[in-house]
């Protein structure tokens, strides 16, 4: 009698226990709902206001394809081109450079390391200023051509600290059992480690793709020639002064402004939707990678 009366009582415990761990999960699934709205609703947002609902409407009251057509028109075809060229080719040296010097410099036995760790973290908190940038990167014939957007910020010593502490904790057994078979460190890099580094080397791409995509600072001040802006300079540019260019494509004065049937939230959001659509669409394909390489040095292993 006394075992049943305590197995009763555990069953009880134990029911108890399971329904409040399934009001815990609900209540932890409902904050997680509620914060994935509110990072997708600025999202949705802009979406229905570049097809032509007004600012401030939850639901879609209109649908046009008025905002892109006049930003397409606008000639931002050969500005895309080169944003896609640059991000591609700088992307792919940053990550070449970023590659060779992080796995360097994560050897305790290379001549000199520390003191190029000494460089390194010196650039990391002081720079030379605008100016001497400026003078510099004219100087040295980059002016007004489209290395300007590629070399002068070829590698980030941020993302060489990154996946230097990357590399400071791969296995060297592996690079020894490959040096016992006669590989040498080009090999070794080429064949063992960046096979395995494919988290932290897809995190950097994203990063770097990023920065290279977004730019527009740089070549606004180093580019003098429209036909090579990119296309965040060119959207930039063609936002700052879309009430003037709307008045001269319609014929009207800027007094007239609100006669044209061209909604400027419209053009806004549908230049943020060209901008960004590129990243998004690459994004879920490095995904999986992503997620483990924004982990890298925060779990020594």
């Amino acid at each position: 009698m006394a075992e049943a009366v305590l197995t009763n009582q555990t069953g009880h415990e134990d029911r108890l226990a399971n329904r409040g761990k399934s009001r815990a999960d609900l209540l932890l699934h409902a904050v997680f709902i509620l914060l994935g709205i509110c990072a997708v609703f600025p999202f949705y947002t802009v979406i229905i206001t570049s097809f032509g609902t007004p600012k401030g409407m939850l639901l879609p009251t209109h649908f046009t394809f008025e905002g892109y057509k006049q930003i397409i028109e606008f000639g931002i075809g050969r500005a895309f081109v080169v944003s896609t060229l640059v991000t591609v080719s700088g992307t792919a040296l940053s990550l070449t450079l970023t590659i060779i010097a992080a796995y360097t410099l994560s050897k305790k036995a290379m001549p000199g390391r520390n003191a190029l760790m000494t460089i390194i973290i010196f650039t990391m908190f002081f720079g030379g200023g605008l100016i001497p940038y400026y003078l510099t990167v004219k100087g040295v014939g980059l002016y007004n051509s489209y290395l300007v957007m590629i070399l002068p910020s070829a590698i980030s010593t941020y993302y060489v600290w990154i996946m230097m502490s990357f590399f400071r904790d791969f296995p060297a057994s592996l690079e020894e059992s490959a040096r016992i078979d006669g590989a040498g460190d080009l090999t070794i890099l080429l064949r063992i480690v960046i096979p395995t580094s494919l988290p932290v080397l897809a995190s950097i791409s994203l990063f770097y793709a990023v920065d290279r995509w977004n730019d527009w600072y740089g070549p606004m001040l180093f580019l003098s020639d429209s036909d090579k802006y990119p296309l965040q300079l060119m959207l930039r540019n063609i936002l700052m002064n879309i009430s003037q260019i709307l008045s001269k494509n319609v014929g009207m004065s800027a007094i007239d402004q609100s006669k044209i049937n061209i909604p400027q939230e419209a053009m806004q959001m549908a230049a943020i939707v060209i901008a960004s659509f590129p990243i998004m669409a690459i994004y879920p394909f490095l995904q999986k990678y992503f997620a483990k390489g924004v982990m890298v040095g925060s779990i020594k292993g």
